[in-house]
């Protein structure tokens, strides 16, 4: 029962050419992959400046990524599926279960 969010979507003409959306798309799908080479070397940097000059960038690849999302939505590219509420909850309920294992600190 999970409904589609999703803006109308902007036509655009049909050729073999890559058009907008298909630019946006590989776009963003560089960017997603570029994010996570990032978050790897992140984790595995020993050295302070240069786990600074990663962070850097890595949070502008995050803020691209974020506004080639925010185009692909808003002309309607990118849909999501609306999650019913019983299912969050139950998710909800599931990570406080695991958090409750944890140590306290």
């Amino acid at each position: 029962m999970n409904q589609k969010v999703q803006n109308p979507e902007t036509q655009l003409p049909k050729s073999k050419s890559m058009n907008d959306r298909d630019f946006l798309n590989d776009m963003l799908s560089t960017q997603k992959y570029l994010s996570q080479a990032y978050s790897t070397a992140l984790n595995e940097a020993s050295n302070q400046t240069l786990y600074q000059d990663i962070l850097h960038i890595f949070e502008d690849t995050q803020n691209c990524q974020r506004e080639l999302y925010n185009l692909m939505f808003k002309n309607g590219w990118y849909t999501l599926e609306q999650a019913d509420p019983q299912s969050c909850q139950q998710s909800y309920q599931q990570f406080q279960q695991y958090k409750q294992q944890f140590p306290l600190h």
